[in-house]
């Protein structure tokens, strides 16, 4: 398996984690008193070696990329780039690929899930490193109705940051009513809630969508290789 790597570009520089690929359980359990109809029925997963942003793409390197920032909370670069489309990301990430020669892409949503409950390390959490949601996430009881920069949480077992709160995340995926549903909506998924939102909803299995080119405050992406 590949050693998590430092990547630069324009000068901004940002670490990819190595993951280890594996099966697991996605999705909640019936008998999970919060999980949403959406999140279930619980299904073996399946995924391969794959690379994920330590972080989400910050306001700081969406700006190298493109030579603009579309987020409303700035003020510092470290923050997470919000207000960006799926289609936005689509072209943010061509012209990533582009500059460094790589193949940056969103992830799979199962790989986010596998991502964030800690890959073949998970201790189980009920969010991103913790089964306390202060410790590991910006979410409304916290978060004074604004991003904050990056890395200021603890991590989860993977050494990977804000995977529960801050903000919703761009996955690949098309969305499924639940997961007995065929992926063939026009919206795009998106994980980890944000600092917009409950408890209940920055847990590792929560799952909500939205039109591929809507915008919107608590809207950004983490990268995947």
């Amino acid at each position: 398996m590949e050693e998590n790597k430092l990547f630069g570009v324009n000068g901004v520089t940002f670490t990819m984690i190595a993951v280890q690929g594996g099966t697991y359980t996605m999705g909640a359990a019936d008998n999970d008193p919060e999980a949403y109809d959406w999140e279930k029925p619980a299904q073996k997963e399946t995924v391969s070696d794959f690379m994920i942003g330590e972080t989400p793409v910050t306001q700081e390197l969406w700006q190298a990329v493109m030579g603009s920032n579309p987020s409303y909370f700035t003020g510092d670069m470290q923050r997470p780039v919000e207000q960006v489309s799926w289609d936005d990301c689509q072209t943010f990430i061509r012209k990533l690929n582009q500059l460094t020669g790589q193949n940056f892409r969103l992830p799979s949503e199962a790989e986010w899930e596998y991502a964030a409950r800690g890959g073949n390390h998970s201790k189980g959490y009920k969010y991103a490193g913790s089964n306390s949601v202060d410790a590991v996430a910006w979410y409304v009881g916290n978060s004074g109705s604004t991003t904050h920069k990056v890395k200021t949480k603890q991590p989860n077992e993977l050494g990977i940051y804000d995977m529960s709160g801050s903000v919703r995340e761009w996955c690949q995926d098309k969305c499924c009513g639940n997961y007995n549903s065929p992926r063939n909506s026009g919206f795009r998924v998106l994980r980890g809630g944000s600092w917009y939102y409950d408890a209940r909803d920055v847990r590792v299995s929560d799952r909500s969508y939205f039109t591929p080119g809507g915008r919107s405050i608590n809207i950004g992406l983490r990268l995947a290789l």
